[in-house]
């Protein structure tokens, strides 16, 4: 079965910077798209940015927009996702998440992916 696994996490002092790593891999795992998302105690999970496999497109949320940066790894099934300027309220669960192509479904949809990581921990604080 397909897997995805999430390194990089860590304790972070607001205003600095972090990089988070995800590695997919299986059988038949060959995504339309990979992204991230992120959940803090008493949070639903939220979407925090996403690029797709064949053009690269980048998405991100309003919450990261300017801070944080999706990119594609070496490997072929894999990402990173650079975070800068980080704030207390960025604090959560990292989540690495891939999916295939819903065109009905938004990007921004937990519900539109089909593989999870077990997640990273971020904390940011002084």
């Amino acid at each position: 079965q397909a897997q995805l696994v999430e390194s990089g996490g860590g304790l972070v002092q607001p205003g600095g910077s972090l990089r988070l790593f995800c590695a997919g891999s299986g059988p038949t795992f060959d995504p339309y798209k990979m992204g991230w998302f992120r959940q803090a105690p008493g949070k639903e999970r939220e979407f925090v940015a996403a690029i797709t496999l064949r053009l690269n497109t980048t998405f991100y949320s309003d919450s990261v927009s300017g801070r944080f940066t999706i990119s594609r790894g070496v490997a072929r099934y894999t990402t990173s996702l650079e975070m800068h300027s980080l704030k207390p309220e960025d604090t959560a669960v990292y989540y690495c998440a891939a999916g295939r192509g819903y065109t009905s479904i938004p990007h921004t949809a937990a519900y539109a992916y089909d593989y999870w990581g077990k997640g990273t921990q971020v904390t940011i604080s002084s």
